[in-house]
């Protein structure tokens, strides 16, 4: 197996890759940081497994052919794509302090970089018989928070996209699904975790504790390999049981 990762140089992403490379899968760890991208392909190297780093931002559409084009020019195939590079969120969405430039990069990242990532991967996956597309959402994408409209509904149209662009990748035998991250300890989170908006997180979190990267890459595992095979379209979220409109103290 052949596996893509974008935003795979640390967090969520950096998880992803490293637990498909040690189930089997050759990873292509893609970031717009090289550096970060290739100190997890190194990583990768020192447990006997097989990865290289590509520098991509996902904002440049040139990028996301190159990305592609290097997969397959290295391993010759892709069988999965994990859409892990994200941004926005975090409570910073002021709708009077954000303009229409914020809302095209954070909908560019979060869903037009996606959409664009999966039709380019999906007839190779085609060719090579065996196709997943694992897109990391968000709890955020059915929340209701305040500061947070642009991320929560770039974050809910990248769920319909999937829902939808299972009937289109289907017939050609690829699944498309998503993960969505409730709590979880990333530099993200940690750049706005106080003790206080962690009390109130985990008032709403029957597994009381925030989740691990570690729980968000093995549900892109579960859903990247062929023990899902009957399941597309769909969205698994991966938050302590926690279902709730407002983490955020007031």
């Amino acid at each position: 197996m052949v596996a893509v990762v974008t935003g795979g140089g640390d967090g969520m992403g950096r998880g992803c890759a490293l637990i498909l490379a040690y189930q089997g899968a050759s990873v292509v760890v893609c970031d717009i940081n090289i550096q970060k991208a290739q100190a997890v392909a190194d990583e990768i190297a020192k447990m006997d497994g097989n990865a290289f780093a590509v520098e991509c931002n996902v904002l440049n559409e040139p990028d996301l052919k190159a990305l592609i084009d290097a997969t397959v020019a290295k391993y010759g195939k892709i069988n999965i794509l994990v859409n892990n590079a994200g941004l926005g969120g975090g409570g910073r969405e002021n709708p009077y302090k954000i303009d229409l430039d914020y809302v095209r990069r954070i909908y560019a990242i979060n869903v037009f970089a996606p959409w664009q990532l999966s039709k380019l991967a999906a007839p190779l996956m085609q060719k090579a018989g065996y196709g997943s597309i694992v897109n990391i959402t968000s709890m955020s994408s059915i929340d209701k928070e305040p500061n947070m409209s642009i991320y929560g509904s770039s974050k809910a149209a990248l769920n319909a996209m999937a829902a939808n662009l299972a009937y289109d990748l289907g017939p050609m035998g690829v699944r498309i699904n998503n993960v969505g991250p409730g709590a979880t300890r990333t530099a993200a989170l940690n750049s706005i975790l106080t003790q206080q908006i962690e009390e109130a997180m985990l008032k709403h979190t029957p597994i009381r504790r925030l989740g691990e990267v570690a729980d968000i890459a093995q549900a892109v595992l579960f859903f990247a390999a062929p023990i899902s095979a009957w399941i597309s379209g769909q969205v698994l979220f991966v938050n302590g049981g926690g279902m709730y409109e407002s983490k955020m103290p007031s």
